[in-house]
């Protein structure tokens, strides 16, 4: 895919450049627990400060519902920044204003006022058509970071021309939430490897009893219908709470009074053969609770599978990158997408809003 490139923007010499970056990252005790996202944006905003440029950056925290909000603020952000990048100057959260979320062109317009060149180096927003995503493009030179490049290009190749087998692992709450990635991924994969709460509705549609285990009714058909195309995967064993409080494996039937957790261990070992005879490996999703170390089992192995494939691996962002680092394995994948949702849109639609601003861009 095309987009313009920081080479592409008119010479940035002496230039304000307004850099649109993902910083929505973990504070804890009024500091920032996690600084990979802004580590992920100095190659841009490095070279742009090389070139003469003038760089501001501007991102979003959490949600602040459109007002300001100090357990939102940006200052543990920017003291981080500031020692990373001494020279950049760092607006205050975004979405304090509701005209970011809105798209409200006064809020662009305050936005950009001054600048010159525009940046968007947030893939994690990019699926977002917001304010400070697809309004400044509309009026400035305008052109993809370093990160958003990378990002589009690890996961275009999943879409053009990726090595086989590709296996997909898919987890979360709700197949609702994941029925367009799905079907897209079904185009694309040889195996589609299905955990989390959403496995329980296909275990339903495929005929077994789920105990008091999470599945929507209402999506039932629709997971039967998947199923009858032979490369979904889903849990042959699964790790239950009984209405004792106590956990038990069972197997693809869960006994009343009983909640599904987990995957359970021949499921591990059955996903871990799929993603081994992988020459391409997307996993976006943990398979259970795994903030509860009595069903981090079935994440953990996922991730230590991934962690050791020799395929080309990456990981979607969002809660499975939260596993890998807490599994210590954040660093023995080829691709750590930077975003969760914005992955597996790409992945089914093979563009985002953001992207599309840029392609649009006054002067491009």
């Amino acid at each position: 895919m095309e987009i313009p490139q920081l080479e592409d923007l008119p010479d940035p010499s002496g230039k304000k450049v307004l850099v649109r970056a993902d910083f929505n990252v973990p504070i804890s005790d009024g500091e920032v627990g996690d600084d990979m996202r802004i580590k992920a944006a100095l190659p841009t905003i490095e070279w742009l400060t090389e070139h003469g440029a003038e760089v501001t950056v501007c991102t979003h925290l959490g949600r602040p519902k459109g007002e300001p909000n100090d357990e939102y603020s940006l200052d543990p952000v920017r003291e981080r920044l500031k020692e990373l990048a001494p020279d950049v100057e760092l607006m205050e959260n975004l979405r304090f204003d509701p005209g970011e979320e809105d798209n409200d062109e006064d809020f662009v317009e305050r936005l950009i006022e001054g600048q010159d060149l525009y940046v968007n180096d947030a893939f994690g927003a990019s699926h977002r058509s917001h304010a400070s995503i697809v309004g400044p493009p509309k009026h400035l030179p305008s052109a993809a970071g370093r990160l958003l490049t990378k990002e589009v290009d690890k996961l275009g190749g999943l879409l053009e021309d990726p090595g086989r087998p590709f296996v997909a692992i898919l987890g979360g709450a709700k197949v609702s939430d994941k029925i367009g990635i799905i079907k897209a991924l079904l185009d694309k994969v040889d195996r589609l490897l299905i955990g989390g709460a959403m496995a329980f509705t296909f275990l339903k549609a495929s005929g077994h009893d789920i105990g008091d285990s999470l599945v929507e009714e209402d999506q039932i058909d629709a997971c039967k219908e998947l199923l009858e195309t032979e490369k979904i995967v889903i849990p042959v064993d699964n790790v239950a709470l009984n209405e004792d409080d106590e956990v038990e494996t069972v197997g693809e039937d869960i006994p009343d009074g009983s909640k599904g957790m987990d995957i359970g261990p021949d499921t591990c070992e059955k996903f871990a053969e799929e993603i081994k005879k992988a020459k391409t490996v997307f996993w976006n999703g943990p398979m259970g609770v795994f903030e509860d170390e009595r069903f981090e089992a079935g994440t953990k192995a996922v991730a230590e599978a991934v962690a050791e494939a020799e395929g080309f691996t990456v990981v979607g962002g969002g809660d499975s990158a939260s596993a890998l680092a807490q599994f210590g394995l954040d660093d023995q994948v080829d691709h750590l997408s930077t975003g969760g949702g914005a992955s597996l849109e790409f992945l089914e639609q093979g563009d985002l809003p953001g992207l599309e601003a840029l392609r649009e861009s006054a002067g491009s």
